[in-house]
């Protein structure tokens, strides 16, 4: 009986033997030859892996980093149709974030110049 990590070939034809039970009194029958087998006791096999032993495309383009810099990205626009409850000005900034999870409704933060701040909490 020839073991490979938890499988167990025939020493006389190669088949892969039933599954063993790991103790030394357990038989194992050939069912292609016909042999019997003492099976031996379990031996502790381990392996390791990395992700590149298997390459994947998905995982490549998760993979890939993108750095992005807060302060380059614009994230506000202007509501023409927003005023502002402090000075009265038309047309506020607003930034859209998702607070929540992806299933509900984001949170729309106006920012006027006059330094007034309103949030407003979208349910839909």
């Amino acid at each position: 009986m020839a073991a490979i990590g938890s499988l167990i070939f025939c020493t006389d034809c190669g088949n892969l033997l039933p599954a063993s039970k790991g103790t030394e009194k357990n038989i194992l029958h050939c069912d292609c030859c016909g042999a019997e087998n003492r099976d031996q006791p379990w031996r502790i096999v381990t392996t390791r892996t990395k992700p590149s032993d298997f390459p994947s495309a998905l995982r490549q383009k998760l993979s890939i980093v993108q750095t992005v810099e807060r302060h380059q990205v614009q994230t506000e626009r202007i509501d023409t149709n927003m005023d502002c409850p402090k000075c009265g000005k038309r047309g506020v900034r607003y930034s859209e974030v998702q607070q929540r999870s992806a299933d509900e409704g984001s949170t729309i933060i106006y920012n006027c110049d006059c330094g007034e701040r309103c949030v407003i909490w979208d349910y839909a």
